[in-house]
């Protein structure tokens, strides 16, 4: 790459979205410590998950502070540090269900900061170059790798430790993900002299970011049935946990190969009259659910995950597209955080359903919301 910044930028995207990515690695033992060990239900389970993306729900904010103090690499290097702090509490004191709770939301808070700055420097970056699409698939395919050692290193760590050494893990990739973030070179903007609430009026006031916003969230939107259909792997296939681990892995191949597709194609496609496509591709693959068996299931995590991939990135190159000059970490936080509510409330949605209709109906449910943001589609610019 002759730009050597420019590089940098690739460099930085790919190792903090890696590190997001490892950041799973106590995940399994977590959900086998509440499962088996607390006893928890699957609509408590999914609650819980959604709590700690509470964060992510208040990106603008987030990247408002981003926008308006310090520098985005300043930010990162904040938040790797916290992170080491909050993986040796996390790992090395046993602590009450409640204080584990706490602890994962704050450090969910810091990864969160990490990812704003880190994306407000894809936007800044990337459109200066026409390069946001390319960027965010080295981006989302470095982070499926980390996943490769998530699905394969989580099962043994859930087999045989726990999810306390999942966390000591973490601490040298904290560590060596600082090398290309002190590497990279940031234009530092004028700062804006406005207060939040002008910045907010500035982005609320914008008939397109609000279409945009309404229709990510439509898009997205969907009540949850993934946490039962893991239920069904381990009570009723009797998948043991290894065996889960090594599907993910090879469900996550697919999902880099999907983001490769990407980076091949970003600069081509119409991403307009893909979107309409891919609202009906999501229905049609949300009905498949209902025929659920230990071979479709199997079918179903690799063939989607390629698909998913290729669909998620073109939907955050249309976000980063659209971000707001001079605010771009704040509206680009912003249309993630709507992004991230329809999965939270997808999540909460699914689990005050399920134990009321069911898994079967569960399933059509979500299927037939996916059509819901068609009515905005034909209002994007």
């Amino acid at each position: 790459m002759k730009n050597k910044n420019l590089f940098w930028v690739f460099a930085l995207s790919s190792a903090v979205y890696f590190t997001q990515g490892i950041e799973g690695l106590p995940a399994q033992s977590l959900f086998y410590y509440f499962k088996e060990t607390l006893k928890f239900p699957a609509e408590k389970i999914m609650f819980i998950s959604s709590l700690t993306a509470f964060a992510w729900l208040v990106k603008p904010l987030i990247g408002y502070l981003v926008d308006s103090l310090f520098s985005k690499r300043a930010w990162i290097f904040i938040s790797l540090a916290l992170d080491i702090v909050f993986v040796l509490l996390l790992g090395l004191l046993q602590m009450p269900f409640f204080i584990l709770l706490a602890l994962l939301l704050v450090s969910s808070g810091s990864a969160a900061f990490r990812d704003v700055a880190t994306d407000g420097i894809m936007c800044v970056e990337g459109k200066k170059y026409q390069v946001t699409g390319k960027i965010q698939s080295i981006q989302w395919a470095s982070l499926l790798a980390a996943g490769i050692f998530t699905g394969l290193g989580g099962a043994f760590i859930a087999q045989h430790w726990g999810y306390q050494a999942g966390f000591l893990c973490l601490i040298p990739v904290y560590l060596l993900v600082g090398l290309p973030v002190c590497l990279y070179r940031e234009e530092i903007l004028e700062r804006r002299k406005s207060t939040l609430f002008a910045d907010l009026r500035v982005l609320f006031s914008s008939k397109e970011i609000l279409i945009i916003g309404l229709f990510i969230f439509l898009y997205k939107y969907a009540p949850s049935f993934g946490t039962p259909l893991f239920y069904i792997q381990r009570d009723s296939f009797k998948w043991d946990k290894m065996w889960i681990g090594m599907l993910s892995t090879l469900s996550i191949v697919f999902g880099i190969i999907g983001a490769l597709l990407y980076y091949r194609f970003s600069q081509k496609i119409n991403i307009k009259k893909w979107l309409y496509y891919s609202v009906f591709l999501g229905g049609l693959t949300t009905l498949s659910y209902l025929y659920y068996t230990p071979v479709t299931a199997v079918v179903y995590d690799i063939v989607y995950s390629l698909l998913g991939m290729f669909i998620f990135l073109m939907i955050m190159d249309f976000m980063a597209r659209h971000s707001v000059k001079g605010l771009e970490a704040t509206s680009f936080a912003f249309l993630c955080s709507l992004n991230n509510l329809a999965g939270v409330t997808g999540n909460l949605s699914g689990a005050f359903l399920l134990p009321l209709i069911g898994l079967k109906w569960l399933i059509v449910l979500s299927a037939f919301t996916s059509f819901l943001c068609l009515l905005l589609i034909n209002k994007i610019e």
